[in-house]
């Protein structure tokens, strides 16, 4: 396979998953295209491997990682449009839903993050994930289950103000 059929192949994959894990269009095509270019630099080294999909996800989250340890990561917009009041498709149609969702997950440390995105968005098992991580699966399972006792409190708390 060369590097053109694999990005045709697997590149679309690839940007939706830098998506789920930066929740910003544009952070993820650069993120995705970072892990590509990485991948061109070895392709040989890569075509070599017996998943190269899987070694190209880890480059991906690898890089993801790396950028989140960086002190320009953390900076955010302080002026988001207002979207509460924004015409579009009514209630029941899962939106505000995912919004809250994209939010308790952008809070998530970004090692908790990338393990419930591989998790339940790239449907990986914990020794998957383990291996794109560079970790154990026994850290898979205990980040796992930590990050989601953490959004549990989180979507709780937030719960309860919004009671009258």
């Amino acid at each position: 396979m060369t590097f053109e059929q694999f990005v045709g192949a697997q590149g679309a994959s690839l940007l939706r998953l830098a998506f789920v894990l930066t929740g910003d269009r544009h952070l993820a095509e650069d993120l995705a295209q970072t892990a590509l270019a990485d991948a061109y630099r070895h392709w040989r080294k890569v075509s070599a491997a017996t998943d190269p999909a899987a070694y190209v996800r880890r480059m991906l989250v690898n890089a993801h990682l790396s950028w989140r340890r960086r002190r320009s990561s953390t900076e955010r917009p302080t002026d988001l449009p207002d979207t509460s009041t924004a015409p579009g498709p009514g209630p029941g149609d899962g939106l505000e839903e995912r919004d809250q969702l994209r939010v308790l997950l952008a809070d998530l440390a970004p090692r908790a993050r990338t393990v419930l995105v591989l998790r339940y968005y790239a449907d990986l098992d914990d020794a998957a994930i383990a291996e794109a991580m560079g970790v154990s699966p026994s850290a898979v399972r205990s980040t796992a289950s930590r990050a989601l006792a953490g959004l549990r409190t989180t979507a709780v708390a937030a719960t309860v103000q919004e009671a009258p």
